[in-house]
């Protein structure tokens, strides 16, 4: 009888795919937004013993979850965060990306005066920074390019965004130009640029904005900057050549706000 040497054994099947890795949320208000809006995420809490009036409360959530939590040292939790940057909390949460725009859109794209667009900013600081300033000027969702210099939500974003981006719907656009155009009649496209545009109180508010910030290093491309209905751009003394990207995108938002210049 000859020897079988074909068929399915366990060698033969692909292994499963692999489970992405969880996300590590650290600092106080990180991690508050989180179980605010996404209780159900989060698989683990760690924490100092400094910070047991803060982390009680979340304890008790997840003893009734069956979920475990733990006080550790400063040394652990920092290996555990993998910064020392934490914040002395730092909560184990399943993964969140920016989702792909479904069709119909979203209502929530077109909920607040302003919708922030950003076009190949890399750096998840600065992305976190930004979702910080958008929130606390009541931006609902964060519009992300498909440029592959783009940053997506990230354990750095969430740490430096103090929570925002746990109150905004953040979504992807792999072909930013195209949907600029396919929503133009819905949004007022206002692309930020260095110089050269108009100031915030010269804009048109007519209907929700979409203001497309692009890098620091290489502004908006001439593709995103042909969607855009007007430039506008932040009058300063010229002592300096401009502002970091997030800290013009929180005058950006400030100003264009409705009544606001």
């Amino acid at each position: 009888m000859s020897e079988f040497r074909g068929g399915y054994g366990p060698s033969s099947f692909p292994p499963p795919p692999r489970r992405p890795d969880p996300q590590r949320i650290c600092g106080v208000n990180a991690v508050r937004a989180l179980f605010l809006r996404r209780p159900e995420a989060v698989q683990r809490l760690h924490y100092l013993a400094e910070r047991r009036p803060v982390a009680g409360p979340l304890c008790r959530y997840l003893a009734r979850h069956q979920k475990a939590y733990r006080e550790v040292l400063e040394d652990e939790l920092a290996r555990i965060a993998g910064t020392e940057h934490h914040g002395g909390i730092v909560a184990i949460a399943d993964p969140r990306r920016a989702l792909p725009i479904p069709t119909p859109p979203p209502p929530v794209l077109f909920a607040a005066p302003v919708l922030l667009v950003l076009d190949g900013i890399g750096n998840p600081h600065n992305l976190g920074a930004i979702a910080r300033g958008a929130a606390f000027f009541g931006a609902k969702a964060l519009l992300l390019s498909g440029d592959s210099r783009q940053a997506d939500l990230s354990d750095a974003a969430f740490r430096t965004s103090e929570g925002g981006l746990e109150h905004l719907a953040v979504y992807r656009a792999e072909d930013l130009g195209s949907t600029l155009r396919r929503f133009s009649g819905q949004w007022h496209i206002v692309g930020a640029v260095a110089q050269g545009g108009l100031p915030p109180g010269r804009i048109a508010r007519n209907k929700p904005i979409a203001l497309v910030m692009g890098a620091e290093e290489t502004g908006l491309t001439p593709d995103i900057l042909a969607c855009c209905a007007e430039r506008v751009t932040l009058p300063g003394s010229g002592l300096v050549e401009s502002l970091n990207v997030a800290a013009a995108t929180a005058v950006l938002l400030h100003a264009l706000q409705p009544g606001m210049g």
